[in-house]
């Protein structure tokens, strides 16, 4: 093994349509020694559809669970299956951008390095292998504790850029050295409760701007699916972090400010289902139970109603449609990539 040897994880469920492209970019990659797609009991042909997407390296690996386990379990069992000194993470429908690990391991001063991502609509996605990244710089930057859990808070009518959703390569020699694997009781935030965990645990995570993931946004992706217990395991999630001793009051604050964020959408939700299932006496009822309760869902429910309002009498702009192409990070933009 040359030490730059990467494996490609892709935890797939029912994604026949656009797994192809996925393995075909992986396996287009000098450095990618073994692609490990785990197919997460899906219903339709993922597994032969993935199988039959082999380039006759020996690379490509297929693993099929009888049970959906979710992401994290797929993502463990892949780690545990695999040997390459380096892992990375590859949704079932998203793809690599050429030449991405080059840049990545352009200097060896990282635990975990990731690029910028290429926001694709579907309906304008195309031909993968034609689309043009914007030249980006690629100077490097280190993400601290507290930067990286503030990147993590969305604001309302802001276009989504968590720094969770980021893709980095990761040292497999840091998750064994710290007994780091993806949180099996998650199925929201499962990159997120990772990265934080080993920035925390001292991580060296190195990102540039230049873009080498492209990501297809999908009205109906498993992502934007999720379940309102999910919100409330990953801010369980936050408490968890929190009993780490090392972290310095600044970190803990901004994890506190997290926490916050996701029990308030994990509280208005859960009003919502309840409204929803019990009649809106029972969903009062859950809202008066606690001043915590009450404000968040006063304060979401005001602002859905308010911008409502607001939109039918011409005050408000329509909601934003999702753009064709955007960048995860805005970067400098550069004539020439190095």
């Amino acid at each position: 093994m040359t030490g730059t040897e990467v494996c490609v994880i892709i935890a797939a469920r029912n994604a026949a349509r656009t797994i192809p492209v996925a393995i075909a970019s992986a396996l287009r990659e000098l450095e990618v020694a073994e692609v490990v797609v785990v197919d997460d009991a899906s219903t339709d042909d993922t597994a032969s559809v993935a199988r039959a997407a082999d380039d006759g390296s020996g690379r490509l690996s297929v693993m099929h669970l009888d049970i959906n386990r979710g992401p994290s379990f797929a993502r463990n069992a892949a780690i545990a299956g695999s040997r390459s000194p380096f892992i990375s993470i590859l949704d079932a429908d998203d793809f690599f951008l050429e030449g991405r690990f080059r840049k990545l391991f352009a200097r060896a001063d990282w635990d975990f390095a990731a690029d910028n991502i290429m926001l694709i609509r579907d309906d304008v996605a195309g031909d993968m292998t034609k689309i043009v990244a914007p030249r980006f710089s690629a100077d490097p930057e280190f993400l601290d504790f507290e930067r990286f859990i503030e990147g993590n808070i969305s604001r309302r009518r802001v276009q989504r850029g968590e720094l969770g959703f980021l893709k980095p390569v990761i040292s497999r020699a840091f998750l064994d050295r710290h007994g780091l694997r993806y949180d099996e009781g998650l199925r929201l935030g499962e990159d997120y409760e990772l990265y934080a965990r080993a920035v925390a645990q001292g991580a060296r995570f190195k990102v540039i701007r230049s873009c080498g993931y492209g990501a297809i946004v999908r009205p109906d992706s498993l992502s934007g699916r999720h379940k309102t217990q999910d919100l409330k395991r990953l801010a369980d999630a936050d408490l968890s972090l929190l009993e780490i001793d090392s972290l310095p009051e600044g970190s803990k604050a901004a994890l506190r400010k997290h926490e916050r964020h996701v029990r308030d959408k994990y509280r208005l939700r859960k009003f919502l289902d309840v409204k929803a299932e019990r009649g809106l006496a029972s969903a009062a009822a859950y809202a008066l139970a606690s001043q915590s309760n009450l404000i968040p869902i006063v304060r979401g429910v005001a602002a859905d109603k308010l911008e409502a309002l607001f939109r039918h009498a011409g005050l408000a702009s329509k909601p934003q449609q999702t753009p064709p192409f955007r960048v995860l990070m805005t970067g400098t933009r550069t004539a020439r990539e190095p």
